[in-house]
Formats: structure tokens, sequence, C-alpha cells
């Protein structure tokens, strides 16, 4: 029984290290992919000395999905959050614009990339907002949605 007992506490430890090799495996990879992110953004080109543009607000701007854009309308924003929307706009606009003139890219992938492009935009937006803020944004987006599932319910009967 002694040896049994050997082998059932030898089973334990490799079983432990199997576990730790796992969750070193798991950190080691969010590790890396952390260090290829920050290295990503730090390739983006920026302007030399070039002068601040003011961008319009995400309400009124013409391209992507209009119905997502529309949960910011209204909002009132302070002098720090204009300015650090602008700052996001100018990001995402010069990362947009390297996609869209990408030759290794095709045009569904191009799509695809522009749109998480301005799902990162309308994140990092909605990480400004005050919760007051967050509260109407939420109201809308319901609104929205309930107005989809009319709007999909009449068009199925």
């Amino acid at each position: 029984m002694g040896a049994e007992t050997g082998r059932l506490a030898e089973g334990r430890v490799l079983m432990n290290m199997n576990r730790l090799a796992g969750w070193v495996t798991v950190l080691a990879g969010f590790f890396f992919l952390s260090a290829a992110a920050g290295f990503a953004s730090a390739q983006v080109p920026q302007p030399a000395a070039a002068q601040p543009t003011h961008l319009v607000a995400p309400a009124a701007r013409p391209e992507g999905n209009a119905r997502s854009t529309d949960y910011f309308a209204g909002l009132k924003y302070t002098d720090e959050q204009k300015a650090k929307i602008d700052e996001i706009h100018r990001r995402m606009a010069l990362r947009k614009d390297a996609v869209l003139k990408s030759e290794k890219l095709d045009a569904e992938q191009k799509g695809a990339m522009t749109a998480g492009l301005g799902r990162m935009e309308r994140g990092e937006i909605a990480r400004l907002l005050t919760p007051e803020q967050k509260k109407e944004v939420l109201k809308k987006a319901h609104a929205a949605q309930v107005a989809a599932g009319k709007e999909k319910q009449q068009s199925s009967q």
C-alpha cells in the first residue's frame, strides 16, 4: 500500500504541475499579446507639429453606422471630454486611413477592420462619459433596440 500511496502523491504532483503550466502559458500569452498591442500602437505615425483639428461630435459624423452614433447625440460634453474625444477621433481616423490604404487587405477585410475600429472608437468615447451621460446613452440604445424589435416583428407578419 505504500507504493500505491507514493504513486497517488506523484500523480497529484504531476497534476499540480500541469495546472501550473497551464496558468503560466495563459499568463505568458496575455503578456505577449499586451506587448504586441503596445508595439503596434507605437508604430502609428504621428503627424509632425500638426495643428489640432477640431473634429465634429460623434453624433454629427456621417460615416459608419448611423444608428450606433445617434446614441451620443444631444450629450453635453465638458471641455476635457471634447478634447479627449477629438484625440480619439484623430487616432482612429489615422488607423482607418491606414486600413483603407492597405494593399494587403481585400474589401471585405477592410470593411471588417473599419467596423471594428468604429466599435473601438465608440467604446473609448463611452468610457469618458459620466454616469449620467452613460444612463442617457443606455436609454437611447434600449429604445432603439425595442423599436428594431417591433419593426422586425411587423415585417415578419
